[in-house]
């Protein structure tokens, strides 16, 4: 028996350019998720504990979002990308392999929520053209959840 075709009042071209946009944001997210989590496992100096709970809390808010942008992307009818070498390739977040020290780690966090939050924004307007509601009230969470969080970091830099 064929499977009934997707008619959620949004167009099927309309439907894959969301989802195409929401494969980005969930490649930054995902980027920035394995970054957080490194910095928390490497962050040395005076600040350790501070950061390191600060970051804990951070990549798990990262591991929740993952999977709700992921579903939603499958909600749009589309395949959810869920490799390294297809996160490499759609993300905007640069790879740190080393282990910078620990004010540098929070400049980079700072720079790569925003990142994260321009990303979302982009997508946020395919998704508010097409009247889908549903990606727009999660894209408009994950900025404001990227926006509090860069401002968070910044404040430790001041």
């Amino acid at each position: 028996m064929a499977t009934p075709a997707i008619n959620i009042g949004i167009k099927e071209d309309a439907r894959t350019e969301i989802a195409a946009g929401v494969s980005r944001v969930l490649a930054d997210s995902y980027s920035l998720y394995l970054k957080t989590h490194n910095f928390h496992w490497n962050v040395t100096g005076p600040m350790f504990n501070s950061l390191h709970n600060m970051f804990e809390e951070q990549y798990t808010e990262l591991a929740t979002a993952i999977d709700e942008i992921a579903e939603r992307i499958r909600a749009l009818g589309e395949r959810a990308p869920g490799s390294y070498s297809e996160y490499q390739k759609l993300t905007s977040i640069p790879e740190e392999a080393g282990t910078p020290e620990a004010m540098e780690m929070v400049r980079q966090l700072v720079r790569d929520h925003e990142t994260v939050a321009r990303t979302a924004r982009e997508v946020f307007a395919l998704a508010d053209e097409a009247d889908d509601e549903p990606t727009a009230d999660l894209l408009t969470q994950r900025m404001q959840i990227h926006e509090k969080t860069a401002w968070m970091l910044r404040s430790m830099l001041e």
